[in-house]
């Protein structure tokens, strides 16, 4: 039984599998060597693992990756001798492309592929932004200014659990991303972290079926409609991270389950969380204080990731959140609908509804986007002069631990607090509420 359940595990992480799905639906690598990379799910990523946990301290002026990669080399990557090279053109039955958007640690921008069936790559495109920060940004206010503010600050208590627990997995594990080739990176954006869970996957069922349970009986709609959007949109999102090479199908499915597991725990506690932030004189200091010390003690300390990164980020935005949730109950500016509304329906759409919720949509992604990018610029300088790191090269002065988590922390925090109290006081004193 032991040994049947490992040999099915190595054939689900096998990068062949994944190789083999992304040809059925239409990409195709321009590689040159050996197709199949052989010698890179073997010896490869053992050598690789190694390399991980034994950084070797003594390089000097050279470029190492958050794994632990040397000049460059990519996590998932063969090496130089069966790296993807791009081809001169695109071939006579696709159109070529490079991936989505760079590596946001080094900075490479990928290699290049053939797409044949641009419709699978659109959705499944759109299935893996489901899971970037580009969505959350715009989603979860969303869902707070136009729909259910109690849902909306439930689910992102959600939200932050999965994505943290699943980032702290990921640096524990520590499974490279799959090899390429066989395997063909439609996205490098997340390349240089770990590949198990996928958090991708553990978000895209955290989030859907999180709102699903918050709001089923909540607000009328039929069950089965309700639950078939939210399978359809994970099931979409845990698709779409093996179609941009980015995650074994054993990633996928460890994450779709490890988020159920969380779900499951997790989802008794809603009540108590949500009463505790608003009304304990204690929760603003509380909050506040447990995301720092989580972020700052919740990962190794031998090797950088962007793991850690990507963790003081959620719970700078978590305890942002919750602070905002304090101040919203305590000052009466964000309303609930009493019990003796419930279950609401939707209200019938009309131009005027239609236009307000566009106008609050529109205003208030602009003003995240705005302050976001006003706090990174005021940030980092900052935060760069207190720990004595150089400034100049932004990106190199985020690879060190004390400059990104801080920067993370406070922008996030800082973007938290703006979606779900600054805005939302703005809209009541200019009538948009």
């Amino acid at each position: 039984m032991g040994s049947a359940f490992s040999a099915g595990a190595a054939w689900l992480h096998d990068p062949q599998q994944v190789a083999r799905f992304q040809e059925l639906c239409g990409v195709r690598g321009t590689f040159t060597g050996n197709r199949d990379g052989a010698g890179d799910s073997g010896g490869g990523e053992k050598m690789d693992r190694e390399q991980r946990k034994r950084p070797d301290r003594r390089v000097k002026g050279k470029q190492r990756d958050v794994n632990g990669a040397v000049n460059g080399t990519a996590n998932g990557a063969a090496g130089d001798s069966a790296l993807a090279h791009p081809s001169p053109g695109p071939g006579g039955d696709g159109v070529a492309r490079g991936p989505l958007r760079k590596n946001s640690l080094t900075g490479e921008a990928g290699h290049q592929f053939v797409i044949s069936n641009r419709f699978l790559y659109y959705v499944f495109t759109l299935g893996t932004e489901l899971g970037n920060e580009l969505f959350y940004i715009s989603f979860f206010p969303f869902l707070t200014w136009n729909v259910d503010p109690y849902a909306a600050r439930r689910l992102i208590s959600i939200w932050v659990l999965v994505m943290y627990l699943g980032q702290c997995t990921k640096d524990l594990v520590r499974w490279p991303r799959p090899a390429s080739p066989p395997v063909v990176k439609l996205e490098v954006f997340y390349d240089s972290e770990y590949s198990m869970p996928s958090t991708h996957a553990m978000s895209g069922t955290a989030v859907p079926l999180g709102l699903f349970l918050l709001t089923y009986g909540r607000w009328e709609y039929p069950y089965f409609l309700g639950l078939t959007l939210a399978l359809t949109w994970s099931l979409l999102v845990c698709v779409s991270r093996v179609y941009m090479g980015m995650h074994s199908v054993l990633d996928v499915i460890a994450g779709f389950l490890y988020s159920l597991l969380i779900l499951a725990i997790f989802s008794p506690c809603l009540e108590a969380i949500d009463t505790f932030n608003r009304s304990s004189s204690y929760a603003p200091i509380f909050v506040v204080s447990l995301h720092a010390v989580l972020g700052l003690f919740s990962f190794t300390l031998d090797t950088w990731s962007t793991s850690r990164g990507d963790t003081a980020q959620i719970l700078g935005t978590g305890a942002g959140i919750a602070v905002a949730t304090h101040l919203n109950y305590q000052l009466a500016l964000i309303h609930d609908p009493p019990a003796s509304m419930l279950p609401m329906q939707a209200p019938a759409l009309s131009v005027g509804l239609f236009g307000w919720s566009l106008l609050r949509f529109v205003l208030g992604v602009v003003m995240l986007i705005v302050t976001r990018g006003v706090m990174k610029a005021l940030t980092i300088p900052l935060v760069c002069r207190i720990v004595g790191v150089s400034s100049r090269d932004v990106r190199k002065a985020r690879q060190h631990m004390q400059v990104e988590l801080p920067y993370r922390y406070i922008v996030y925090w800082t973007v938290g607090f703006s979606a779900f109290f600054l805005i939302p006081f703005i809209f009541s004193c200019v009538g948009l509420s």
